[in-house]
């Protein structure tokens, strides 16, 4: 394995060589400043002088069979600094206990629980999860989507990515369809009602046709390729200076954005 000092890059060659000993929320540095509280819907991140009238939920990716609270709670906690807006971290249902649409079920209920403005952040299938709820709910202010996994059937699937193959990603999405037809698939849903849409994705990764795909089909997505990086690498926001431009985008993104 080539050493590197790209160090979500090392990881998922880490997990593409069989080891997962280096947790994934290892990645990130402790965000600082932000008071927070568990609920009964989540995990919330208050910013100093965060304002009440709006709130940024933010989705957990994992491809449906990992991730949590505590793996992307520093990176969420990074970027609801950036954004200077309260952020509640959700969690559902995981393969193969739960499968489609239990997941797009359970946050559906968190998010027509929220009062005033509501901003839907996610990476890789939390964008996927993101982007369901924004189709089938009332839209959202906004969408902050990181390596959104667009196109379950990996056929864009981009070579060279050291661990998302085509052959994982449709071995994954088998698992989390089960056998049904997902009718808010963003690689052939009517994407008219998403709102204004901010997208990052890596240059090296897998997914980097998914994410064209999705800002070829809506022009309210406004697209930022980031050259070299692999999936989700805002996860190392506080140990990578790319990491760290990519929150800092985000949040002025979500800050022009929301007013």
């Amino acid at each position: 394995m080539t050493t590197t000092t790209d160090l979500n890059r090392r990881l998922w060659q880490e997990r593409a060589a069989g080891d997962d000993t280096r947790a994934w929320e290892s990645l990130t540095t402790e965000p600082t400043g932000l008071d927070e509280q568990m609920s009964d819907l989540g995990l919330w991140l208050r910013p100093p002088g965060a304002p009440g009238d709006s709130v940024l939920v933010a989705v957990h990716g994992g491809g449906f069979v990992s991730g949590s609270i505590a793996t992307h709670r520093r990176m969420f906690g990074h970027l609801a600094l950036a954004a200077g807006r309260n952020t509640l971290v959700v969690e559902y249902g995981l393969v193969p206990a739960h499968v489609f649409p239990a997941q797009l079920d359970q946050l559906g209920v968190i998010y027509r629980a929220l009062p005033g403005r509501v901003a839907i952040a996610g990476d890789s299938c939390g964008a996927t999860l993101a982007l369901g709820l924004a189709l089938r709910e009332d839209p959202p202010e906004a969408l902050v989507l990181f390596s959104p996994w667009v196109d379950f059937t990996g056929e864009r699937a981009t070579t060279g990515d050291p661990f998302f193959t085509a052959e994982l990603i449709q071995g994954l999405a088998a698992a989390y369809l089960a056998g049904a037809e997902d009718p808010y698939d963003p690689s052939r849903a009517d994407l008219g009602k998403l709102p204004p849409t901010y997208v990052q994705v890596g240059g090296d990764e897998a997914l980097l046709a998914d994410a064209r795909l999705l800002a070829a089909r809506a022009p309210q997505v406004v697209l930022d390729e980031f050259p070299g990086q692999l999936h989700t690498f805002q996860m190392a926001a506080g140990n990578s200076p790319v990491a760290d431009d990519a929150i800092a985008r985000a949040g002025r993104w979500l800050r022009r954005t929301l007013g």
